[in-house]
């Protein structure tokens, strides 16, 4: 079963709408293209992220080849989509509103 979706990420989503864009400073991971709700469980199904990676939830990508993910706490993580695994994730922030920051308006 997939970790849910933090709150921080539905309320910026229907506040902002979806984000597509840079973040700040060379700042992992450089482009990000945020998923609607609808779409993320279809993608997570698609990458197999139960399989590859449990205790994640995948919602966004960055265009090259890494998916942007949840984990249970709501710490976002970089996850390769080839060698996909919790291993080889990145942390990148401790919440969503802390990685919202980094992107470019």
């Amino acid at each position: 079963m997939l970790p849910s979706i933090p709150s921080g990420y539905r309320n910026y989503i229907q506040e902002n709408g979806l984000f597509e864009g840079f973040t700040v400073d060379e700042a992992r991971p450089g482009y990000v293209i945020l998923w609607t709700m609808d779409e993320i469980a279809g993608s997570n199904s698609d990458i197999e992220i139960e399989t590859y990676a449990p205790g994640f939830v995948a919602f966004a990508g960055n265009g090259g080849g890494e998916v942007l993910a949840f984990d249970e706490q709501g710490s976002v993580y970089m996850l390769p989509l080839i060698g996909m695994g919790p291993e080889v994730a990145i942390r990148i922030a401790d919440n969503f509103q802390e990685f919202a920051n980094g992107f470019v308006r």
